[in-house]
Order: structure tokens, then sequence, then C-alpha cells
């Protein structure tokens, strides 16, 4: 069982909702967003994380918004964990920025490319916060086992591991949903429903993807017994800073939410 500020996601909690802005785009957005969002969970009784990433160091291109940075943008994260009331969860790309994230969010997370990185797994294992990694799209679920080996030897026992998708031929990703019971055998295991609809590049100096799909792969997913579904949601998708193709519109959340907590009922009785 993992344990994200006062939500526990694992197997006998109910299935917990990870969802926010791929990045934050100003204060005032990412504070209604998450109002928004905490709304729609509080209403089902579902469990609740904010995710918003203050450094997107891995876009496509040098060109793309990137954020605010570490200490603008984890101030913007304090504020929306102290103003609406949320656990917040955010990802860092150098060890270093591992301490001050710490101090703020109540999970720190490990993007999927960097997933094997030793130092960047340690540092963020002795925030003694909850640590999320990303299954390498490169990466079958047995590989994860190393993953949590590093992050046990560093000391931490408080972990979640996301299934994204895996690399099939270029520019595109495939999803394998028995990979969610196959990395439950190392711990509670989040679907991340958006990034996996991605098609990574497709668009030249951006990635591409098709976010129809979301809610067929999110029920998928939470069928196979998947703990808890990430998702990046934006009130104008089209317009979104970063991965516009694959975020899911705030108008749709409610009704996609109330779909997922049906079918975790169903899976779980």
């Amino acid at each position: 069982m993992a344990q994200i500020g006062p939500v526990k996601v694992g197997r006998g909690a109910p299935l917990a909702i990870i969802a926010g802005p791929c990045v934050i785009e100003s204060s005032d957005h990412t504070l209604r967003l998450a109002d928004a969002l905490a709304g729609h969970c509080r209403k089902l009784d579902m469990p609740f994380v904010f995710k918003a990433s203050f450094d997107k160091a891995n876009r496509s291109s040098i060109e793309s918004y990137r954020g605010p940075g570490l200490e603008d943008g984890l101030a913007i994260l304090a504020k929306v964990r102290a103003e609406v009331g949320v656990p917040v969860l955010s990802d860092i790309h150098e060890p270093a920025q591992a301490e001050p994230a710490g101090k703020v969010l109540d999970c720190v997370q490990i993007p999927a490319f960097l997933c094997r990185q030793t130092d960047l797994l340690v540092a963020a294992a002795k925030t003694r916060r909850c640590v999320n990694v990303k299954k390498g799209q490169f990466m079958s679920p047995e590989e994860m086992g190393n993953v949590v080996a590093k992050l046990s030897a560093a000391g931490c026992d408080n972990y979640t591991l996301t299934e994204r998708g895996t690399f099939f031929g270029y520019n595109r990703l495939v999803n394998d949903m028995t990979a969610i019971e196959r990395m439950q055998v190392f711990g509670p295991v989040v679907y991340d429903a958006t990034h996996s609809c991605q098609w990574p590049g497709a668009a030249g100096k951006s990635s591409g993807g098709h976010r129809q799909y979301v809610p067929t792969l999110a029920s998928a997913a939470v069928a196979a017994g998947a703990d808890a579904v990430f998702m990046e949601v934006h009130d104008d998708p089209d317009r979104a800073k970063s991965d516009p193709a694959t975020v899911f519109p705030l108008e749709r959340f409610a009704g996609l939410i109330m779909r997922l907590s049906r079918f975790a009922n169903a899976a779980r009785s």
C-alpha cells in the first residue's frame, strides 16, 4: 500500500485519481483547475491527487514551453496544497531537484525516460515522500523490479509504478493490460491514460496523439485492476502549452471518473 498524503493507493483502497495539467501555465490557471478537479472527485467520494509539472525538461523541441521552473512552480503547488486541500505530485529530472521538491510535494515522480537513473531514484527515495516511477516505454513490466530494488536500497518502501504504454515501431505506443497485474507483484500500479494515447514526436516538434481513446484505455485498465488512474486534464485542450493532442477536456472529466468508479466497483466486487 502506498500513501500520497492522506490518499492510500493499492489493494484494498478505493480507486484513486491523479489529474491536472501537463505543465503549470500560471498560478491562477493551476488553482482553478485543481479546484474544479477536486470538486468533481469529492462529489463521487474518489481519492484525488493533483498533478502538474513545474518543468518539462523532456520536450521534443528546444522552443517548447517548459513551465515556470523549480522555485516558482513549487510555490504554486504549495498554494494548491494549502488552498484546495489536496495532495500534490510533480516530476523531477535531476537529483538536485529532489530535496526542494520533497519539501512541498506529497509524491515525487520520476519520468519514464529516466526510470533507470540510479542517482535520480536514490535522491527521490531520500525525500521520504511517496515516489511514483513511470515505466519506461522501452522496458518490460518485470524490469521494474530493478527500479524497486534501487528505491528499497535507498530506504523507500512508499512508491507506486505507472504503466504508460510501450513503443511499437516509430511514433506509436501500445498497451498491454497484463502489465498492470505483472507490476503489481512489486507494488501498487497507476495507469497513465493520456500518455498512453500519445504518439511521441509524431507532430514534428511536439508529440501527437489521440485523446478520444482515453476513456477506452482508462476503463480497460481499471477493469484489469489498476490501483489508480493518472490523466492530464485541461479546460482548453487544443491551446494547452504541453501535450495538446492528448490532454483530456475538463468538461468531460466528471463523466469519465463516474464511469471509472462503476468499473472499479465491478472489478473489485
